[in-house]
C-alpha cells in the first residue's frame, strides 16, 4: 500500500503544479494583451517617422552629419542587448543570449573589440560572467519605460560614437511575430541607415513634404530621435515577446501536467487492481486449503 500512497501523493503534487501553471498562463495572457496594445499603438508613429526620415535622407548628401557617415575602420562595436527580467518563458532567454553570443564571437574573430549595454536581468547575469566589457546595464524597466529615459540611452550611444569610443552600435531584441513565434533581430543603430520603403507610383504622390526649416537642418534634429524610436520600439517588442513566450510555455506545462496525471492515475488503478487480485487469490487459496 505504500506504493499506492506514493502515487497518490505524486498525483496531488502535480495537480497543485497544474493550478500554478494555469494561473501563470492567465497572468501572462493579460500582460500580453496590455503589452501588445502599447506596441500596436506605437507602430503607426514609428512607421510615419521612418517614412519622413527616408524622404529627408533622399534629398541630401549622406556626409552632412557624423551619424550618417560610416567610419573607414571598424575596431570597436557596442551591442544593446535585450533579455527578460524573469524566467519561466521557455527558450526565450536562451535563444536571445545564444544568438547574441554567436554574433559577438564572430566580431571578436575578426579582431573587433565588443562592449555591451544590457537590458534585462537574464542577460546581465549571463554576460557579467563572460569576458565582455559591460558599459551599462538596466533591469526592471519593462512596463515602466518612457521616451525620456530612452533619449538618455540614445545620447550615451551618440556621445560615445562621436568621441570615437565606438565605431558602430547595434541592437538585438526579440521581434514579436505571433504568439508562437518571436525572432531574435539585429538592427544597426549607428551609423544611421535610413529605412527604405517600396512605394508604387500612386503612393509616391503623397510622399512629398514641405520642410521648415530646410531638409538638412531638420534631418540633423531627427537623427537622434530616430535612434530613440527604434530603441523604444525594441522595448515594446521584447516585452510583448516575453509575455507571449511565457504564456505558451505555461500552456505547455499545463498540458504536460494533464498527461502526467492521466499516466499516474492509470498506474494507480493498475496497481490497486493487482493488489485486490492478490488478496482475492490469498482468500481463495486459504479457502481451498481448508477444504
Amino acid at each position: 500500500m505504500a506504493t499506492l500512497r506514493d502515487v497518490l501523493n505524486k498525483i496531488s503534487a502535480i495537480k497543485k503544479t497544474r493550478q500554478i501553471t494555469k494561473a501563470m498562463n492567465m497572468v501572462a495572457a493579460a500582460k500580453l494583451r496590455s503589452a501588445q496594445g502599447r506596441m500596436e499603438s506605437f507602430k503607426p508613429y514609428a512607421i510615419k517617422f521612418a517614412e519622413v526620415l527616408n524622404h529627408l535622407s533622399s534629398l541630401i548628401e549622406p556626409d552632412i552629419h557624423p551619424l550618417l557617415g560610416k567610419k573607414q575602420a571598424v575596431k570597436k562595436v557596442e551591442l544593446l542587448h535585450f533579455s527578460a527580467d524573469r524566467g519561466l518563458c521557455g527558450s526565450f532567454n536562451v535563444n536571445s543570449i545564444n544568438t547574441a553570443e554567436k554574433w559577438l564571437k564572430e566580431k571578436k574573430s575578426k579582431g573587433i573589440e565588443c562592449t555591451l549595454t544590457l537590458v534585462g536581468k537574464k542577460g546581465k547575469r549571463y554576460f557579467s560572467k563572460k569576458n565582455y566589457g559591460v558599459t551599462e546595464s538596466y533591469v526592471d524597466l519593462y512596463g515602466k519605460i518612457d521616451i525620456s529615459f530612452v533619449n538618455k540611452i540614445t545620447s550615451g550611444f551618440v556621445d560615445r560614437y562621436l568621441s570615437d569610443e565606438v565605431d558602430e552600435v547595434y541592437m538585438m531584441y526579440s521581434r514579436f511575430v505571433s504568439v508562437v513565434q518571436q525572432l531574435p533581430t539585429f538592427v544597426k543603430l549607428i551609423p544611421v541607415v535610413p529605412p527604405k520603403e517600396e512605394r508604387d507610383q500612386k503612393d509616391s504622390e503623397f510622399s512629398e513634404y514641405l520642410c521648415e526649416p530646410d531638409a538638412q537642418e531638420l534631418l540633423v534634429d531627427l537623427l537622434p530621435k530616430h535612434i530613440s524610436v527604434q530603441i523604444f520600439d525594441a522595448f515594446l517588442q521584447n516585452e510583448t515577446s516575453e509575455h507571449a513566450s511565457r504564456m505558451a510555455s505555461m500552456e505547455n506545462a499545463s498540458k504536460n501536467c494533464d498527461d502526467l496525471i492521466e499516466y499516474l492515475t492509470l498506474m494507480y488503478n493498475k496497481a490497486r487492481q493487482a493488489a485486490i487480485t492478490a488478496e482475492l487469490m490469498d482468500i481463495v487459496g486459504g479457502a481451498e486449503a481448508l477444504k
